[in-house]
């Protein structure tokens, strides 16, 4: 496995990732337990874990939580593990995650055109429907 400090954004593939991913299951043997419907609930439980740690904590705390070391390596760990498991359902569901990202970049500029969401925070379809109106 390679060691986790010459693992950065810059340097680092998705598909480095994810064989790094693969190689962690297989040496454990878990690939029998990793079937696409529990990776998704896995998923969820970690992203619930992730949202746990900003749970009750007003948007003027938010800083302070992430200059905090100790609440910042938590939510590093628990983001880390919802990306680890979104990696490995994408490994054993056969998905390039670069072109379904791309893909799903593309419907989302088709959704919200620059123009009409710049600066709002509602859903397209509200946007839409104000847009249209006569």
């Amino acid at each position: 496995m390679a060691d986790a400090a010459l693992l950065t954004d810059s340097r680092t593939t998705i598909g480095e990732l994810k064989r790094l991913i693969q190689e962690f299951v297989d040496e454990r043997d878990w690939g029998k337990y990793h079937n696409s419907k529990d990776i998704a609930i896995a998923i969820n439980v970690e992203a619930g874990e992730l949202l746990e740690l900003f749970e009750w904590v007003r948007e003027d705390e938010i800083q302070g939580l992430l200059e905090d070391p100790d609440k910042r390596r938590r939510v590093g760990e628990e983001m880390a593990d919802v990306l680890i498991l979104c990696l490995n359902l994408a490994a054993a569901t056969g998905f390039d995650v670069a072109e379904t990202v791309g893909r799903k970049l593309a419907m989302n500029k088709a959704k919200y055109p620059v123009d009409l969401v710049r600066g709002n925070y509602r859903k397209y379809t509200e946007l839409r429907s104000k847009k249209d109106a006569p």
